[in-house]
């Protein structure tokens, strides 16, 4: 009992001792916090748009418990940064400043900085700094700088295009909600225009679409994200990030030259139309990264060259019916967060219980690729009209054994999974799943390698043919797919 009694003591005094070392507070100027960062960067955001949130840590690791007299921003609200220290936000109520924080040996607190930036009438991104000022009782002061760049927009809500219209501004266009194109009325987006949209954003046209890029300056229509998911990651890089381009059921006449649509929810979708129409005209444009499809058009009259259909979560390109002609265009499967994901490309004459007749269907000097063994799909009812043929293509998908389906296939190569075991990437520049970073250029080939696209294709007499996606001069051997590999 004496021996438990002597315990029991000796544990109150070093629970007294360390209490007591826990609550020692020190003015020294030696003393000092340590932080995770002594720059916190927010991302590029546009003027009057609130940042996402990021946070930093403050440390005490000096031995002894420190008293803040106050914790500031320099210079109040005047640049638009927004902070809240250990769950106290530096509002106009506080003077923009915290006061009376304890810093116990050994502990820390959490400081969460976000910005919403004013006009600044730059025409281009404006950096805006502001310091975060740690007042200790010692009266030695420490900071940590905040920064961003601020870029100011023409932000839109609200917008219908009711009689032709050529966008255009002097200032980033960013659309916060759904841009409408009326009947009627045909909206023209000129060479160089990058087009932002928030994530519940659209383009829905009823009327008609020019998008008039150039090599040199293309269209761009993108989301509106800034920032970056991870260091690594551009939210531009990162599917679903606006909704996409809609074709309604009505318009037609549509042309989108050197455009580049990516990191959408559906890239393009064509709705049920009438093929004595053309609907859709795509040239030298680009539809990457969707979250769903890349195309979808059924029953309509489209036209695709030197066109690039990659990485969706759904089929890149997929057809239901109608006339379509499909000539130097690269379609390659290797959307990274679903391994069910859809085809490279499909086509067929039946969807949602409804026959839709396969007019025309002529695919040629394209290549079909991706990560699984068959990233072709066909889905033909039988008594519905299915006219398909393939032409000097590459095509990731079993050859076949009938011999009727077989003349459907002229000087076809059978991309094969023993030649390519982990998919058809090799034969492009870059695939990096991990990094979603991608450049379907074709690779010129290593010694002992040969790429089946290569100097295969035929030669079109057609000048629309006779560069390719970057409008750069196709040979005499044109390569299959969208882009020519161009010798040293």
């Amino acid at each position: 009992m004496k021996k438990l009694s002597i315990l029991v003591f000796l544990s109150a005094v070093m629970l007294m001792a360390a209490c007591s070392d826990d609550d020692t507070f020190t003015t020294s100027r030696s003393n000092l916090l340590s932080f995770s960062t002594d720059t916190l960067r927010l991302d590029t955001t546009f003027s009057n748009v609130p940042t996402p949130t990021k946070t930093f840590w403050v440390y005490n690791h000096s031995g002894d418990g420190l008293r803040l007299t106050n914790v500031r921003l320099s210079q109040g609200n005047q640049t638009g940064f927004r902070v809240n220290v250990d769950g106290v936000e530096l509002s106009a109520a506080n003077g923009y400043q915290v006061n009376e924080l304890e810093v116990r040996n050994r502990d820390s607190i959490q400081v969460f900085v976000e910005m919403t930036s004013p006009l600044n009438n730059a025409a281009t991104p404006l950096e805006l700094t502001d310091n975060l000022v740690f007042t200790l009782e010692s009266g030695v002061q420490q900071k940590v700088n905040l920064r961003v760049y601020s870029w100011d927009a023409e932000l839109i809500k609200g917008r219908k295009i009711t009689t032709n219209t050529t966008l255009t501004s002097t200032k980033p266009i960013v659309f916060q909600d759904t841009l409408k194109v009326e009947a009627g009325a045909t909206l023209t987006i000129p060479a160089g225009t990058t087009v932002y949209f928030s994530q519940k954003a659209a383009l829905d046209v009823h009327g008609t679409l020019r998008c008039e890029g150039t090599a040199a300056n293309p269209v761009i229509l993108r989301g509106d994200r800034l920032d970056k998911m991870f260091k690594y990651l551009p939210y531009d890089r990162v599917s679903g990030q606006w909704q996409g381009v809609r074709f309604r059921k009505d318009s037609y006449g549509n042309v989108l030259t050197h455009t580049d649509i990516h990191s959408a929810y559906n890239g393009i979708l064509c709705d049920t139309a009438t093929t004595t129409q053309t609907k859709l005209t795509l040239a030298n444009s680009t539809v990457h990264n969707c979250q769903g499809y890349g195309l979808q058009a059924i029953n309509s009259k489209v036209e695709a060259y030197n066109t690039q259909f990659t990485n969706t979560l759904k089929d890149c390109a997929s057809f239901v019916g109608g006339e379509v002609m499909l000539t130097h265009c690269t379609f390659a499967q290797f959307y990274p967060f679903d391994s069910n994901r859809g085809a490279s490309l499909s086509f067929g004459n039946h969807i949602d219980g409804k026959d839709y007749p396969l007019l025309t269907f002529n695919v040629v000097n394209s290549l079909v690729t991706g990560y699984a063994d068959d990233v072709l799909m066909g889905g033909n009812k039988e008594g519905v009209t299915a006219n398909y043929l393939f032409d000097h293509c590459i095509l990731r998908t079993p050859k076949p054994d009938d011999a009727t389906l077989l003349a459907r296939f002229t000087d076809v190569i059978w991309e094969n999974s023993k030649d390519y075991p982990d998919g058809g990437y090799k034969q492009f520049m870059l695939v990096d799943g991990d990094k979603q970073k991608y450049d379907f250029h074709l690779k010129k080939p290593e010694k002992g390698e040969k790429f089946p696209s290569i100097d295969t294709g035929a030669v079109l007499t057609d000048s629309r043919f006779a560069n390719d996606h970057d409008s750069r001069q196709r040979d005499g051997k044109p390569d299959i797919g969208c882009y020519e590999l161009i010798a040293d």
